[in-house]
C-alpha cells in the first residue's frame, strides 16, 4: 500500500498537468473522485461552485481572496465557453473596460447570449456573473482577447451606454484614443443608421481635440441622409493632448489618470517647508531613521523582522547560509538587501537636494535599488542572476486586491511613461502621491514592488523639500485599503489624505 505522501504526490501529479496544460478552470471530469477529494483536503484545490475548481495552497488563510481574483478571467472564460460554446460575449461596458486595459476584476460580469436566462451565478468573494438573453453583435464584431470574448472596440464604443461615459470617463477617453481613423467606427455607425450615437461619438472625439474624426464622422453621415446632433458626453475636459499615434492603451490610461488625479493631490496634499535643506543635515536625518524604515517597510511585507535584527544586519553581523530558507533567513536576507538599497536611495537622495530632476533621477538609478535589494538571496542561491535582469517576466497578483496589474509587455511601455511623467511633473506632492501609487500599480517586479514604492516617495519626498516618511505597520490595513480604492474605484483621496496625515507628523518613531 502507498504511503500518504506518495497517494498525495500522485494526485498532485495528476494536478500539475492540468496546469502544465493551462487550464485554470478545473471541472469534475478533469480530476478522479479520488484526486480530487484528496486534494481538497490536503488544501490543493478549492471549490468555485459545484462541480467547478481552482487550484490553491494549503496554507491559505481562511478568508485568503488573491487565488480567486487571480484566477477570475481565465475561470469565467473557461466556465462560459462550457456553458454557452461561442454563443455569448461580455457586455459592450465590460468590453471597453478590457480595450482600456482596465482588467480590475467586477463584482458583477454581465454576460450576453442568445441561450442566457436572466440568470445570476454567485461565485466567491461577493462576485458573480448575470448573463442575459441579449441581441448578439454580427460575429465580425466580436473579437477573442485573453480567451475572453469581446465586442470590438468600434462596436462596443458604439453599443455601450451613454452613462459609460460619465461613470468610465478615463477609459472611455482611452478607448477613443486608440481608433486612428473615423473609417474605424464609420461603418458600423452607417449601416445601422445610428444618427444619435453618431452625434455622441463625434462630440467625444471634438472634446478631446481629435476634430478630425468628429469632422469625417459629421460629414459623412450627413453624406448619407443622416441629421446628426453633436453632444459632447463627457462631463469634464481632459488636460491632456491626445496623439493621433498607435499607443499602448494601458500608456494613455495612465496618463488620463495621472492629469485626473494631480488636483485631488494638490487640494488635499500639505505644501513643503519653504526652505532650503542642508543636505548633510536632511542625510544624517535619514541615517537616523534607518532602523526604524526598515522595520516597517519589511513588516508590512510580512518579514518577521525585529530592530536588533535590522541593526546587527546593518553592522554586518550575519552568515547567510548557501540555500537556506528558513524564516530567520530569509528575514535576515531581506534586512540586508533592504540596507544595500537604502544606501544608493540615499546617493539618489543627494543628487535631488541638489537639484537634478527628480524624475530623471529615479529613471536611472531605480534599477540599481533593486538590485541591491536582492543580491543577497542572489548571493545565498535562493533566486538566480536573471531574476535581476530587468522587470518582470511573467504575471503578479497583488494579495486580496481586485487590481489585476499590467501584463509583461505592458510593463515595458509604462515605465518609460512613469518616469516621462514623474520628469515633466511641477508640482512636489504630485510627483510623491502619484509616483508612488503608479509604482505600485503597474507592479513592475516580481517582488519588492511595495519597498521600491516607498523608496519613490521618499526620493521625490526629498525633491518636494519634504522630511523622510515610515509608513507604520499598524496601519497596514489603511495603506493597503487606500491603495486599493485608488487602483479598483480611481478615487486617489483616500491615499493621498494617508500620506498627507504622515508628513504633517513627519517625526515618526517606533
Amino acid at each position: 500500500m502507498a504511503a500518504p505522501s506518495e497517494k498525495i504526490a500522485e494526485s498532485l501529479e495528476a494536478l500539475k498537468k492540468l496546469q502544465d496544460g493551462g487550464i485554470v478552470a478545473i471541472q469534475t471530469g478533469d480530476l478522479s473522485r479520488t484526486h480530487r477529494e484528496r486534494l481538497l483536503r490536503a488544501g490543493f484545490l478549492e471549490e468555485v461552485i459545484k462541480g467547478w475548481y481552482i487550484p490553491s495552497y494549503p496554507d491559505a488563510e481562511i478568508g485568503e481572496s488573491t487565488i480567486w481574483y487571480a484566477s477570475f478571467w481565465q475561470f469565467c472564460s473557461a466556465y462560459l465557453n462550457k456553458r454557452f460554446g461561442k454563443n455569448w460575449c461580455l457586455s459592450p461596458e465590460q468590453s471597453l473596460l478590457l480595450h482600456a486595459g482596465n482588467q480590475t476584476v467586477p463584482h458583477q460580469l454581465l454576460v450576453r447570449s442568445l441561450k442566457g436566462n436572466n440568470t445570476l451565478t454567485k461565485f466567491p468573494f461577493n462576485t458573480s456573473i448575470l448573463d442575459v438573453r441579449h441581441a448578439m453583435p454580427d460575429p465580425k464584431e466580436i473579437v477573442v482577447k485573453h480567451d475572453l470574448r469581446l465586442f470590438s472596440l468600434p462596436s462596443s464604443l458604439i453599443s455601450c451606454s451613454p452613462k459609460f461615459f460619465t461613470q468610465h470617463p478615463t477609459d472611455a477617453r482611452t478607448a477613443l484614443s486608440m481608433i486612428r481613423d473615423a473609417s474605424e467606427i464609420l461603418g458600423i455607425l452607417l449601416n445601422g443608421g445610428h444618427s444619435t450615437i453618431a452625434g455622441r461619438i463625434a462630440g467625444a472625439f471634438r472634446s478631446m481635440g481629435q476634430t478630425h474624426i468628429a469632422d469625417e464622422i459629421h460629414s459623412s453621415m450627413k453624406m448619407a441622409g443622416y441629421t446628426i446632433r453633436e453632444m459632447n458626453p463627457f462631463e469634464d475636459i481632459p488636460e491632456i493632448t491626445f496623439s493621433s499615434r498607435e499607443q499602448s492603451p494601458y500608456v494613455i490610461r495612465m496618463q488620463l489618470q495621472w492629469q485626473e488625479m494631480r488636483g485631488v493631490v494638490i487640494k488635499h496634499f500639505p505644501a513643503p517647508a519653504n526652505k532650503l535643506q542642508n543636505i548633510s543635515e536632511y542625510l544624517k536625518r535619514v541615517e537616523e531613521i534607518y532602523v526604524t524604515d526598515a522595520y516597517h517597510s519589511l513588516s508590512i511585507e510580512g518579514y518577521r523582522v525585529t530592530p536588533e535584527l535590522i541593526q546587527r544586519v546593518q553592522d554586518g553581523l550575519w552568515n547567510p547560509k548557501k540555500n537556506a530558507k528558513d524564516s530567520e533567513q530569509v528575514a535576515a536576507l531581506a534586512a540586508r538587501g533592504y540596507w544595500q538599497a537604502f544606501k544608493k536611495v540615499e546617493k539618489s537622495l543627494e543628487k535631488v537636494l541638489e537639484k537634478k530632476n527628480p524624475g530623471k533621477v529615479f529613471s536611472e538609478d531605480h534599477r540599481e535599488w533593486y538590485r541591491e535589494m536582492f543580491a543577497p538571496c542572489v548571493t545565498a542561491g535562493i533566486i538566480p542572476p536573471a531574476d535581476l535582469a530587468g522587470y518582470r517576466r511573467g504575471a503578479v497578483y497583488i494579495r486580496r486586491s481586485m487590481h489585476v496589474p499590467p501584463s509583461r509587455d505592458a510593463v515595458r511601455d509604462l515605465m518609460p511613461a512613469l518616469c516621462e511623467l514623474l520628469t515633466r511633473e511641477t508640482n512636489p506632492a504630485a510627483r510623491v502621491v502619484l509616483g508612488h501609487f503608479f509604482f505600485v500599480y503597474i507592479h513592475p517586479y516580481p517582488d519588492g514592488n511595495g519597498r521600491m514604492g516607498r523608496f519613490l516617495m521618499n526620493l521625490m519626498l526629498a525633491a518636494g523639500n519634504y522630511e523622510w516618511i515610515t509608513i507604520p505597520v499598524k496601519q497596514r490595513s489603511k495603506y493597503m485599503s487606500a491603495l486599493e480604492e485608488a487602483s479598483t474605484k480611481q478615487d486617489i483621496k483616500p491615499f493621498c489624505q494617508f500620506l498627507a496625515a504622515l508628513v504633517k507628523s513627519s517625526h515618526f518613531k517606533i
